[in-house]
């Protein structure tokens, strides 16, 4: 069962989840005492990790294990964590909540942050390749990965080194331009319809988002993102360059072969901005006047991963590894960003964030490490049909099981959200897991706890 396969507006692969971050260590009857296993499974982006992180007592620790449907999606979380763990002496909380934002969630971007990404791909290529036993960093753990897995992360950092906006050198395939495979894509899930798609667009963010609670999706940011991909625009600039972290491959039938075409094949009607954009805690940002809201989703996604940052800076502690440099105590405001390697992250003290292989979710439960081992385990919408009787052998007696529901998918009619939500909770039951009523229901993510023997 998946609720994304059905819909092509959601598109067949994910960038981004299609529920707001959430504190998975809250949302349970208790806070687990010592280390605290979180499992995530689909979750498509950082933003559950960067809540969770965010809700941790000072003495608390965290080990992430986190599991996604491709390697594109695993490449680009690795991506966004090294955003996020960029120390603020090479680049201030502002600038990188901008470059951030930029990143995850426009199909276009700057050159300046083309050149960011650029340093990290390359760095993140040299921690997948050379750190074969120990990671390189504790948030970016990928020596578990099998071997294959690892050359393909290699494979995709070096597509995003290459130039997205210049000829192409010789025996490299050409560019692709976003705006053509981006108006590829609306007009393959618009059909007949394109032709009015400005009235389409209207229709999907006052009919549906609108009544759906996300009244701070402005309808010029909203429209602007349908039309081209441009969720952020924060900055004066000119937003030209393909996003490659936004790219990947996808196999289409063609007469009796199959045929990968490489293009933009995630989200094109939900948004980017239903993971930090839609919720805060911040009341002042939710005011309005006349009836309209004061601040957008782009203002709150900005508080929001300005706030996450905030609090991963104060749990900063020093670097392990002998290979960090540590010479210069307080490095100049505007170093050099070439400079900043894998070792020069942030270290959080107490976190830990490792990438799993692609098939590991049926076998953990035969592996004895695993046994009874997750506090928290997180299921996408895209990825709900993994929840089975094996899922209960990997749990913590008192774990609980999070599992995004269809509420903005948007592609989907009240009846198949409403079906996909009950078959959700059969199949929770069935894994022996049962729900956990104490909590108010907000019909984005359906909460189980562990059933007691």
């Amino acid at each position: 069962m998946s609720a994304g396969r059905v819909s092509e507006g959601a598109g067949c692969i994910t960038w981004w989840g299609f529920s707001p971050a959430r504190d998975l260590l809250s949302m349970g009857p208790v806070r687990p005492e010592g280390e605290a296993n979180v499992l995530l499974v689909g979750s498509g982006d950082p933003r559950h990790i960067l809540k969770t992180i965010a809700g941790l007592q000072d003495v608390g620790s965290l080990h992430v294990w986190v599991i996604e449907n491709s390697m594109e999606e695993v490449a680009r979380q690795l991506l966004l964590l090294y955003l996020a763990l960029t120390p603020q002496e090479s680049m201030g909380n502002n600038e990188k909540t901008e470059v951030f934002l930029e990143v995850f969630g426009n199909s276009e971007i700057r050159s300046q942050t083309e050149e960011t990404l650029k340093r990290a791909a390359s760095q993140l290529s040299l921690a997948v390749t050379e750190t074969l036993e120990t990671a390189a960093h504790p948030c970016l753990n990928t020596t578990l990965l099998k071997f294959k897995e690892r050359d393909e992360l290699a494979r995709i950092f070096k597509l995003w080194m290459q130039p997205q906006s210049s000829s192409p050198s010789s025996g490299c395939s050409a560019p692709i331009l976003m705006s053509k495979t981006w108006d590829y894509r609306v007009r393959q899930h618009l059909g007949t319809r394109y032709n009015s798609k400005g009235g389409c667009f209207d229709w999907d963010l006052t009919m549906k988002l609108h009544e759906k609670g996300c009244h701070v999706i402005n309808k010029q940011q909203y429209v602007r993102w349908r039309e081209r991909g441009l969720a952020f625009e924060m900055r004066e600039g000119i937003y030209q360059i393909t996003n490659p972290s936004l790219l990947s491959s996808r196999v289409f039938s063609q007469r009796e072969n199959k045929v990968a075409v490489r293009g933009y094949w995630g989200d094109i009607v939900s948004s980017p901005y239903l993971s930090f954009g839609i919720e805060t805690d911040d009341k002042s940002l939710l005011k309005t006047q006349n009836g309209q809201h004061i601040k957008t989703a782009q203002d709150i996604s900005y508080a929001t991963v300005q706030a996450l940052f905030q609090s991963l800076s104060s749990r900063r502690g020093c670097p392990t590894t002998s290979l960090s440099h540590t010479d210069a105590e307080e490095p100049p405001p505007q170093s050099d960003q070439k400079s900043v390697t894998i070792y020069d992250l942030m270290h959080l003290n107490g976190i830990s964030v490792t990438f799993l292989p692609m098939d590991s979710l049926k076998k953990l439960p035969e592996k004895q490490k695993y046994s009874h081992f997750f506090n928290s385990i997180y299921l996408s919408a895209s990825c709900a049909h993994h929840l089975g009787p094996a899922m209960r052998q990997i749990a913590a007696p008192d774990a609980v099981l999070v599992v995004e529901l269809a509420k903005y998918i948007l592609d989907l009619n009240k009846e198949q959200e409403t079906g996909f939500a009950k078959k959700v909770a059969s199949m929770a039951l069935e894994a022996e897991f049962e729900p956990w009523f104490v909590r108010k229901s907000d019909d984005v993510h359906a909460v189980f706890i562990s059933q007691r023997k």
